[in-house]
């Protein structure tokens, strides 16, 4: 061979190999990027399109994907700049293709069939909830009929089933009879019914920061909800087939039976709460821990351990893993033959990595398979998958591929919090290699450092996202996590789970959590032990995650403390307020009920308090509590019309968390607020001035209180706001009615004529036939009406015939099942701002 050929063959193989070698190291970084993106974007959209339009757009995607790649294959910068563009604009469009299509896949309940008797066959697809006003399940439909006719429903259904003589019980579910229902059936997981039942779109309240029931319901794949008609009249409910099918689903509820049996009834309450925790953390029941225990761990910031979220995965996950890997090594000293000895055969790193992620998966399917269950077990797999083939990416790729992995798989997770709570976490936790850290520590002394290096890391980076999420966060979670997350993890989940095999572990597991919860309680008690803030913008939320997530980087301390300029707007941040002498209101979604927030510059008041859903559920706790907490308000005043539930139903809360406020109302002496707060009586000519706003009591008056037979509807406390006179002499007000009667607006109408006269009024008792009268329409001439009620509610408000008077007038009426919260400002008098429109999502209903 000469020396030219020589030359060729060196020269070729020092060549790179074929292809871009800057595109093809872009392509999957930008694959990931652009699906993340994809998804994101898709989520924004108000309405659906049809499913040719995401199949089309699929299909571009595809093709975009194919051409990506002939330009990753050429030589050049630009071309490797076009190729990953080009891959990152495919992924984009075919993750909204897959999200938009999957959506359009789940048909929503025609109007028509809303509120009508229904047949239906179906299996009861997971374990029931047992409430203090019944069961509620998941159902499985296969057919339905409207008197022996087919109709089509909506795959799932959540339905409710009442106690006998509970269908309705102050708000639990507008749309249930009163009447008296059979008593509560044997309910299994796997069961198989012929059921009559009355169906509604699945709707909820719709509030600024609140939860959206709507989308959690859109996860679990229920357009509609409902009850069962089990009445004297209504055709009695058939079990067709017994615990068929739905075996782990059938297990947990055994499971879950026989660990609540083993607290008596005669036990003190404190240890049946216990024992309620070890069935939450064992077969994810959450309804079983009661709403005190919630706040307890909320306060302590603990919640997560409590319920079966991403994070307790992960641990269940790391302690099999160790337990795992310590058996596999262990296994070499048990006189296996050399063929058969599984450590010689397989390396126990692997062995644990296989192990952890598969006890994993069997813990997150015994707890009932949750989409962040679900979502956790997919990062939890794809990340031992890359370690198992010998794959050694950067972590923020290897974190990428694990976050793209869990929206291909539950799109909507990029809108919940616990998505964001264990990506942060892990990320962050990647970024400054404490994963490494802990493996490389030796000793009790090493590991322990190591762990509370991780727990401050973690504490740092999550606290301010945990503040933009919820609005408050755990001072003490630090210390409080210090000890129970190892306690839950290392003692009490794994005597849960041994308890399956014998039961008395479960009372262990029990015992174990008390020394837990009472150190909890005086960590609770500690002044200051959560930390509360308004609700910021977007960009001032992202900038203090940043600096959250510098500070725990492992850096030089002069660089870390830049995080800090970045943390301050959060901490700072208060919404804006009207100026002096305007005002603003705000009318909760809250359903069957009132509760209207006033804000003046410097003064909150709220007025009434919304319904009392349940022993353990109210619009005080649900709605009023975390939207004054996400507004940074501090109420100086709570007025309640008068003592019905759906007004006063969630005040015990609400002035629990506001121990300033001052309370007028109507309420008898005797009623049981006046023990947590001593109301003073509103009377008419009651005022006071806020920032150049005027507040006046207008009714009841003190003849009204000593009559005899006086319905609590006739003593609403009836409120007139006006705001400070403007230049151009115009002077906005709003009139807030309560329960009034025709007697009652008669009344008023008699008594203050003209000076009745408001842009905005509340209509009084919710749009009922009672009121509204065509006289005080007439006195109160409204340029906008408010009706606040529940989607559906058994009383039919508003009343249609009602309605038509406000048409008549050209009254603007607004209610909650539109347009969820609204909004007014008495600078604008003329205008609402409704909340649905402002947030508006495709899995939003919006009433026909």
């Amino acid at each position: 061979m000469n020396n030219a050929a020589h030359h060729r063959i060196h020269r070729a193989a020092r060549q790179p190999p074929a292809g871009n070698t800057h595109g093809l190291a872009c392509a999957l970084p930008a694959a990931l990027i652009g699906w993340v993106a994809g998804t994101a974007l898709q989520l924004q959209q108000t309405d659906l399109w049809a499913s040719a339009v995401y199949l089309g757009l699929g299909t571009l995607g595809a093709c975009l994907g194919v051409g990506s790649w002939w330009l990753l294959r050429r030589r050049g910068l630009h071309a490797a700049w076009a190729g990953c563009l080009a891959t990152a604009l495919a992924a984009a469009l075919m993750a909204l293709a897959q999200t938009g299509w999957r959506a359009a896949q789940l048909p929503a309940i025609a109007p028509v069939l809303e509120g009508q008797d229904l047949q239906i066959v179906g299996v009861v697809s997971r374990m029931p909830q047992v409430g203090e006003l019944g069961l509620r399940f998941f159902f499985d439909v296969e057919h339905a009929t409207q008197d022996g006719q087919p109709v089509a429903l909506p795959g799932r259904l959540l339905i409710s089933w009442y106690r006998a003589d509970e269908g309705f019980r102050g708000g639990a579910d507008e749309a249930a009879p009163r009447t008296p229902a059979s008593p509560l059936p044997d309910l299994h997981a796997g069961d198989r019914w012929q059921i009559t039942v009355r169906l509604k779109a699945a709707h909820g309240n719709f509030n600024p920061h609140g939860f959206d029931y709507e989308l959690w319901l859109w996860e679990q794949g229920v357009r509609a909800t409902g009850y069962v008609r089990a009445g004297p009249h209504d055709s009695a409910p058939v079990r067709l087939a017994a615990r068929q099918g739905h075996a782990v689903e059938r297990l947990r509820q055994t499971v879950r039976d026989r660990i609540l049996a083993t607290a008596a009834p005669s036990a003190d309450p404190a240890a049946q709460r216990r024992t309620a925790v070890v069935a939450a953390l064992l077969t994810g029941d959450q309804a079983a821990i009661e709403r005190a225990d919630w706040d307890l761990f909320r306060t302590t910031g603990v919640a997560h351990l409590m319920s079966i979220s991403g994070l307790h995965i992960t641990m269940f996950a790391w302690l099999a893993t160790a337990v795992v890997g310590w058996l596999w090594r262990r296994s070499a000293r048990w006189g296996w033959p050399p063929r058969l000895n599984p450590s010689l055969r397989w390396p126990a790193p692997h062995a644990a990595l296989v192990g952890g992620v598969a006890l994993a998966t069997a813990y997150a399917l015994f707890s009932g398979w949750g989409v962040p269950a679900q979502r956790t077990v997919l990062m939890l797999a794809t990340l031992a998958a890359l370690r198992l083939v010998g794959v050694r990416w950067p972590w923020w790729l290897t974190w990428l591929l694990a976050c793209a992995l869990v929206l291909a798989f539950d799109p909507w997770a990029w809108l919940q919090a616990g998505f964001w709570l264990s990506f942060v976490a892990v990320g962050v936790l990647f970024a400054t290699d404490s994963g490494a850290a802990s493996v490389v520590a030796t000793g009790a002394g090493g590991r322990l450092k190591a762990l509370l290096r991780e727990q401050w890391v973690v504490t740092l980076a999550l606290t301010p996202l945990t503040l933009l999420l919820f609005g408050q966060a755990s001072a003490v979670g630090l210390l409080a996590n210090l000890l129970a997350i190892p306690w839950v993890t290392a003692v009490v989940t794994p005597l849960a789970v041994l308890g399956a095999l014998w039961a008395p572990l479960w009372q262990a597991a029990a015992w174990a959590l008390w020394p837990l919860i009472a150190f909890l309680q005086w960590l609770a008690a500690w002044p200051g032990a959560s930390v509360a803030v308004a609700q910021a913008p977007l960009v001032v939320a992202v900038a203090a995650v940043l600096g959250g997530a510098l500070l725990a980087m492992p850096w030089p301390l002069s660089w870390r403390l830049a995080g800090v300029p970045l943390l301050a707007p959060l901490l700072l941040w208060q919404p804006a307020r009207p100026v002096p002498g305007q005002f603003e209101l705000l009318a909760a979604d809250v359903g069957q009920g009132n509760a209207v927030l006033v804000r003046t510059a410097t003064h909150t008041l709220v007025y009434d308090s919304g319904p009392h859903y349940s022993l353990d559920s109210d619009a005080g706790d649900r709605v009023l509590v975390p939207l004054l907490r996400a507004l940074g308000e501090r109420v100086d005043t709570v007025v309640l019309s008068h003592r019905d539930s759906d007004h006063t139903g969630g005040a015990p809360a609400l002035l629990a968390s506001q121990p300033g406020a001052a309370l007028l109302s109507s309420i008898e002496a005797s009623h049981p607020l006046q023990t947590q707060r001593p109301a003073l009586r509103c009377l008419a000519g009651q005022f006071w001035e806020w920032d150049g706003v005027r507040f006046e009591v207008l009714h009841p008056t003190p003849a009204v209180y000593q009559g005899t037979g006086v319905k609590p509807n006739a003593l609403s406390c009836v409120l007139h706001i006006r705001a400070a006179t403007q230049a151009d002499g115009r002077n906005s007000s709003a009139l807030l009615a309560g329960d009034i009667e025709a007697a009652q607006e008669q009344a008023l109408v008699h008594d203050h004529g003209a000076a009745l006269r408001a842009d905005l009024l509340l209509v009084p008792h919710h749009g009922s036939r009672t009121s509204s009268s065509p006289v005080f329409l007439d006195a109160v001439a409204p340029r906008v009406a408010w009706v606040q009620a529940g989607y559906r509610n058994r009383f039919g408000h508003p009343v249609p015939a009602v309605m038509s008077r406000y048409t008549e007038r050209a009254t603007a009426v607004s209610d909650s099942p539109h347009c969820g919260a609204m909004h007014w400002n008495s600078a604008k008098p003329g205008a609402t701002v409704c909340e649905r429109t402002l947030r508006r999502r495709y899995w939003q209903h919006m009433p026909p």
